[in-house]
């Protein structure tokens, strides 16, 4: 039996607080396993995300591989800046290694890109577009 790897992005714990007394523990892996071929999986231990998806995703909101990866990519450029800069903190707990070289498939990139559109809404947190701390020339 070959080891199961995990990579940098293996383990996405996300602390949440919602208002009140109430919080919430998030996390996601993305698991690479050795067979004949390279293989990715992401796991999202969340059953809110869980249900928002499946309300959510339909085949006709579906795009190519290529969409969700350039999307993933800005994302995931977001999220580690606010990860270093330490804003967010109690949410974005770990730095995403995510190579934009190495090919996830579109599975592991449309679940990706839907669980940023998810943490995005439910954070009201801009993953997608260019952070307020850039646009104000304060990175």
């Amino acid at each position: 039996m070959k080891p199961v790897i995990f990579l940098g992005l293996a383990v996405l714990l996300l602390g949440a607080c919602t208002t009140g007394k109430h919080t919430s523990k998030t996390s996601a892996s993305l698991i690479q396993s050795s067979k004949d071929s390279t293989e990715y999986e992401v796991v999202i231990l969340d059953q809110e995300f869980e249900h928002w998806y499946l309300t959510q995703y339909t085949p006709a909101k579906d795009h190519l591989n290529d969409y969700y990866r350039t999307k993933n990519l800005l994302a995931i450029a977001n999220w580690n800046d606010y990860y270093l800069t330490g804003k967010y903190s109690r949410l974005i707990e770990l730095y995403i290694n995510y190579h934009p070289d190495t090919d996830y498939g579109i599975e592991v990139n449309r679940r990706l890109y839907w669980y940023f559109t998810w943490f995005s809404e439910k954070y009201r947190i801009r993953l997608f577009g260019v952070p307020s701390s850039a646009a104000s020339g304060t990175l």
